[in-house]
Parts: structure tokens; C-alpha cells; sequence
């Protein structure tokens, strides 16, 4: 049995690969937007959340021979929950990892290593933020007292508990763009310009996840641009593609 930390679409995609490819496969999600997603390639899905505990109990139940990491590139605590149950109960572990985005030069983009410093420098940069890093960091910008005084629009997706906690957060209805990317260059600088944007912060998830659209747009409308670097983990053995995926499997299972 292989478990999948399928925290992308692209995590999703590849389990579903390998169980078309005739290979048992579970699925590990954190929402019901994600379990919706994976239960459309009729896969065997988790939802409980998994701590490195969970896991370990997860893993051994199941039989678990194969854990492939495919969370989010800033899903820092599912890595490392993920790396300790393998280690303790040896299981193999695979990190998928979507490829990042080679930033192109611009005057205007700034890298940073995290969000409260991203949330900092955004204060000196413009009024008007567009937050498009997700909901979970959110407030990191609402708690900045830097930030006080700036309208911050948060995009992020259209899920009813996401944007009660926008909501609470303090985000104004006029401020939420709850839609599921990733979204086009024209749909970008539309959204961009609508809202007056003067700032755009970002994470670097790959041509996947829509980095590459959101720069060139926010860069056509001559944006200040924070992009907030990946994590750094140190993985024992990485691949990037479903071909090094299977070739990994087809040795584990031979």
C-alpha cells in the first residue's frame, strides 16, 4: 500500500496514476475541497488530520510499504511529520517536489523568507496589498501594525469556513475573492487592476500553481512584487516528475 500526501493537484494527479497503473493507493487530505477533488478519481481518501503520531498509527494499520510526500512546497509541518513516521516506523519516503518558478529579473520584486517579513515590507511598498498566498498565514498581515492602516485583499478559495475566517480576520466582503486558481494572465491583471492593486504578494509554487501568470501580469501592470521563498528541507531522495515517481515505485514493489 502506497499513502499519498496529496496536498496539490498535482499530488492528486500522480495518485491517480499510480493506482490506474494498478498499484494500491490511499490518499491523504486536509479539506473536504480536497477530498471532493481526489473522490473524483475514485481513490481511497484520508481526511483526519495527520500529525507525526497519526501517521506512525496510519502507516503501521495500513500497511503502509511507501509514503510519497506531495504536499505543498510550503507545507513545512506535513514534510517533517511525515519524514519522523517514516523514520520510526522504516517506511520508505518520496518527496515529490513541484518545480519552482526561475524568478526573471525586475526591478520591482522583492524575495523574502517569511511572511511576517513579508507582511513588513509590504508596508513600505504601496497601500494597496493583494494577498494571494493562501488562508492559513492570513493573520500574519491583519496582526501587523504596519500594515494598520493598508487594504489588504485576500484571494483565496471558495470555501465557506475560509472566508469566515477572512471575515473574522477583519477582511471587508469587497476584500475577498474566494475562486479556485490558478488563473490566467488576462483574469490576473484584470483582478489586479480592479482592485487597485499596488502590491502583489506571492509564494513561488511553480508554473503549477499560476506563479508564472501572476508575475507577468503583475509586472505588465508595473507592480512592487514580494515573493516569499520556499522552505528549505532537507530531503533524502526528491523527484519532480511522475516518470521518477513510478521508477522509484517499480523498484520498492519489485
Amino acid at each position: 500500500m502506497i499513502l499519498v500526501l496529496a496536498g496539490t493537484k498535482d499530488g492528486r494527479q500522480l495518485a491517480a496514476n499510480l493506482a490506474q497503473a494498478g498499484h494500491q493507493v490511499v490518499v491523504s487530505v486536509v479539506s473536504k475541497h480536497g477530498r471532493d477533488l481526489a473522490a473524483q478519481n475514485n481513490l481511497v481518501v484520508n481526511t483526519d488530520k495527520l500529525d507525526a503520531n497519526a501517521m506512525v498509527q496510519f502507516i503501521q494499520f495500513n500497511h503502509i510499504k511507501l509514503v510519497i510526500d506531495g504536499s505543498h512546497p510550503y507545507a513545512v509541518n506535513v514534510s517533517q511529520n511525515a519524514i519522523k513516521a517514516c523514520q520510526i516506523t522504516n517506511t520508505k519516503y518520496l518527496r515529490y517536489e513541484r518545480p519552482a518558478l526561475d524568478l526573471p529579473y525586475y526591478d520591482k520584486l522583492h524575495i523574502v523568507t517569511s511572511y511576517h517579513q513579508a507582511a513588513r515590507q509590504a508596508a513600505n511598498l504601496g497601500q494597496v496589498i493583494f494577498l494571494t498566498t493562501g488562508s492559513r498565514m492570513l493573520g500574519i498581515f491583519t496582526a501587523e501594525p504596519k500594515l494598520k492602516n493598508h487594504r489588504l485583499i485576500a484571494r483565496v478559495l471558495p470555501d465557506p469556513q475560509v472566508i469566515t475566517q477572512c471575515v473574522e480576520l477583519g477582511f471587508g466582503l469587497n476584500d475577498i475573492i474566494a475562486l479556485q486558481g490558478p488563473f490566467s494572465h488576462q483574469l490576473n491583471y484584470a483582478m489586479f487592476k480592479d482592485f487597485g492593486a499596488e502590491v502583489l504578494i506571492m509564494k513561488n509554487s511553480g508554473q503549477i500553481g499560476g506563479s508564472d501568470t501572476k508575475l507577468s501580469a503583475a509586472m505588465e501592470l508595473n507592480l512592487s512584487i514580494i515573493v516569499i521563498d520556499r522552505p528549505k528541507i532537507n530531503y533524502d531522495k526528491v523527484v519532480f516528475n511522475y516518470d521518477q515517481i513510478l521508477e522509484y515505485v517499480q523498484e520498492v514493489f519489485k
